[in-house]
C-alpha cells in the first residue's frame, strides 16, 4: 500500500530517526538510559526497506534534515542501504560514535549526499573518553574529512571527564577538526549541573500539569512516533506510527502530567 505524503510543520526544527537504541558503548551518563533500571533495549526494529518507505513519506525543508541516530545507528544491519535509498529531496545528518565500517561507507556514499548549508557538520561524532581512544577516533575523522565528508566531534562536559574533553578539543583544533562541547545535564555527586528553562519541571519532587507542543518528529526503532524524548526512552504510549497510512503529524498542544521526570544521577 502506498503511503500518503506527510508535510513537516513549519514550527518543527528536528527530525530524529532512531534506527536502533542499541549501542556498543555503555556510558554512565547516556541520556537514553536516564531513569531506567534496565539498560537493555529490546525494541522491535524496522527493516531498511520499512525505514525508507516511512521516511520517503516526509516532505521537509532544505534546512531540516532527517537525523539518523540511536543508540548507535551503524549497528542497524541496513544502515548504509537506508542512506543510499532515501529520496534525494531529504537531507541527511548522522549522529554516531563512528564504530561502523568507514571504508565501506566511503566506497558507497558520496560525500555530497551528506552535505548541506548548516552551521554544524552533517556527521556529528560523539567522543566518550571512558570507552574510546582519541587517536583512533581522530584518524577515522580525518579519513572521512579527507574523503570530502562534513564531519565533526562532540564531547559532553561531564564533571568526571571535562578536563579530558577540553584537552581533546584543543588537540583536534590544532588538527583542523571541528570539535564542539555540550553541557552535562544532571546530578553528579550531589550537585546539579546544566542550564534548564524550567528547573522546577525536573527532579521528581511534585506533580503538575501543562500543555506541551512538540517541535520535533521523533521516530523510534519500531516506527512509533513520540511527543518527546522522555516518552521514547521510557516507552510511554506513542502518538502514532510512521508506517500507519492514517498517521498525521499534528501541530497542536497536548496535556502532560509527569511525576517521574527524573534527572540522571551518579554516586
Amino acid at each position: 500500500m502506498s503511503l500518503k505524503k506527510l508535510k513537516i510543520p513549519d514550527t518543527y526544527n528536528y527530525i530524529g530517526c532512531f534506527l536502533t537504541l542499541r549501542c556498543n558503548l555503555n556510558c554512565e551518563y547516556c541520556i537514553n538510559y536516564f531513569g531506567l533500571e534496565n539498560r537493555s533495549f529490546k525494541n522491535k526494529e524496522l527493516t531498511g526497506e520499512e525505514w525508507v518507505r516511512a521516511l520517503n513519506r516526509l516532505v521537509s525543508r532544505d534546512d531540516l534534515p532527517v537525523t539518523l541516530q540511536g543508540g548507535e545507528p551503524g549497528l542497524h544491519p541496513d544502515f548504509i542501504w537506508i542512506i543510499k535509498n532515501l529520496k534525494l529531496e531529504l537531507k541527511i545528518d548522522i549522529l554516531t560514535n563512528l564504530t561502523f565500517d568507514i571504508e565501506k561507507f566511503i566506497r558507497e556514499i558520496p560525500p555530497q549526499r551528506l552535505k548541506r548549508k548548516a552551521p554544524y557538520p552533517s556527521i556529528r561524532v560523539s567522543y566518550h573518553p571512558q570507552y574510546m581512544n582519541l587517536e583512533i577516533l581522530v584518524k577515522k575523522v580525518k579519513r572521512l574529512q579527507e574523503a570530502g565528508f562534513s564531519i565533526g566531534i562532540y564531547g559532553i562536559l561531564h564533571p568526571a571527564f571535562e578536563e579530558e574533553i577540553i584537552k581533546a578539543q584543543e588537540q583536534c583544533k590544532g588538527l583542523g577538526i571541528d570539535f564542539r562541547t555540550k553541557e552535562f545535564l544532571g546530578e553528579y555527586k550531589g550537585k546539579l549541573y546544566g542550564t534548564y528553562r524550567y528547573p522546577d519541571a525536573v527532579g521528581n519532587s511534585r506533580r503538575k500539569y501543562c500543555l506541551c507542543k512538540t517541535t520535533e518528529l521523533l521516530i523510534g526503532p519500531d516506527g512509533n512516533v513520540y511527543r518527546c524524548h522522555h516518552d521514547l526512552y521510557k516507552k510511554f504510549p506513542p502518538i502514532g506510527n510512521i508506517l500507519n497510512p492514517a498517521f498525521e503529524i499534528e501541530d497542536r498542544f497536548r496535556t502532560v502530567s509527569y511525576t517521574h521526570l527524573t534527572l540522571p544521577t551518579k554516586a
